[in-house]
């Protein structure tokens, strides 16, 4: 293709958007609206999964040892640990530390272990973390077996709970975030189709005089370019400036949930978004300017 000719598809392009302003506010506009209600969603859920991994990620299992069990076969136990499959960490709290952690609670005035009669009831323990939360299950299964090991617990039932609810917050806020995808698309063809129907009779001129297809097709693709391009970089920017406001702010005054504030994942989602919009514009003209192509 001469550059002549792509110079002359481009100030077609740029002449029609001048021509058809309001229309082309249009497009733009709901452009705009649609990628921002779909930009919020996505943050929304990707939001949602970082924290429902942050709680997935800090799921502790506690291994107790037996009461009577000596301190050599507590520590024979802590390699058998280790070696389980999918085993990130393992602590050993002593009996002699859970005592001295309980008797911090009830203050310094109070001596535990002597209103005890100076007999430790608390068993050694072992903290473990998984690698990943679908180890968690089966470490604890696991750690059952091993001698010396009195009771495991990790919150059995309600890490159950957490992980269904994670999943269903990851299943339905993916459906809501394609369902408003296709949702952008179709009005924003239909949008574009509107300002392709108002110069139905200028495709029709050229087809007679032997234009062919995609020469005519040309001006309008890039002409829904330009349309999606600047609808969705007005969504971006709303959409940084939002997030950026609402981060800014819970930040501190809900600070025990994690946020995402990764510089670089909001700079791929709005890059996504502004690719997003100049193909759903392109797309969209290409598509409305076929059925007028069929004279």
């Amino acid at each position: 293709m001469k550059i002549r000719t792509v110079g002359y598809f481009f100030r077609q392009a740029f002449t029609s958007v001048r021509r058809n302003v309001w229309i082309g506010l249009a497009a733009m506009a709901t452009v705009a609206i649609t990628l921002f209600i779909v930009g919020i969603f996505t943050l929304l859920v990707l939001n949602a999964d970082y924290i429902a991994t942050d709680l997935e990620s800090n799921v502790e299992i506690v291994a107790f040892m037996e009461v009577d069990a000596a301190r050599d076969e507590v520590l024979q136990a802590e390699e058998q640990i280790k070696a389980i499959k999918g085993v990130a960490e393992v602590k050993l709290v002593t009996k002699e530390e859970g005592l001295a952690n309980l008797n911090k609670q009830f203050g310094r005035d109070h001596d535990l272990l002597a209103a005890l009669g100076g007999v430790n009831p608390l068993p050694d323990l072992y903290k473990i973390k998984a690698q990943s939360p679908e180890y968690v299950q089966p470490i604890a299964e696991t750690l059952e077996q091993i001698a010396y090991v009195d009771k495991v617990d990790y919150g059995q039932g309600v890490v159950e709970k957490l992980f269904a609810v994670v999943r269903w917050v990851r299943l339905i806020g993916s459906g809501i975030v394609l369902l408003l995808s296709l949702g952008a698309v179709f009005l924003v063809s239909t949008t574009i189709r509107l300002t392709v129907f108002a110069r139905r009779k200028e495709i029709n001129i050229m087809k007679y005089v032997g234009a062919t297809d995609w020469f005519i097709r040309w001006p309008f693709f890039i002409e829904g370019m330009i349309l999606g391009f600047t609808g969705a970089l007005l969504a971006v920017g709303a959409l940084y400036l939002t997030y950026d406001f609402l981060v800014s702010n819970l930040r501190y005054s809900i600070s025990f949930i994690p946020i995402i504030a990764d510089t670089m994942l909001i700079i791929k989602i709005l890059s996504g978004l502004l690719a997003a919009g100049t193909l759903v514009g392109a797309l969209g003209s290409m598509i409305s300017v076929r059925r007028f192509l069929q004279v």
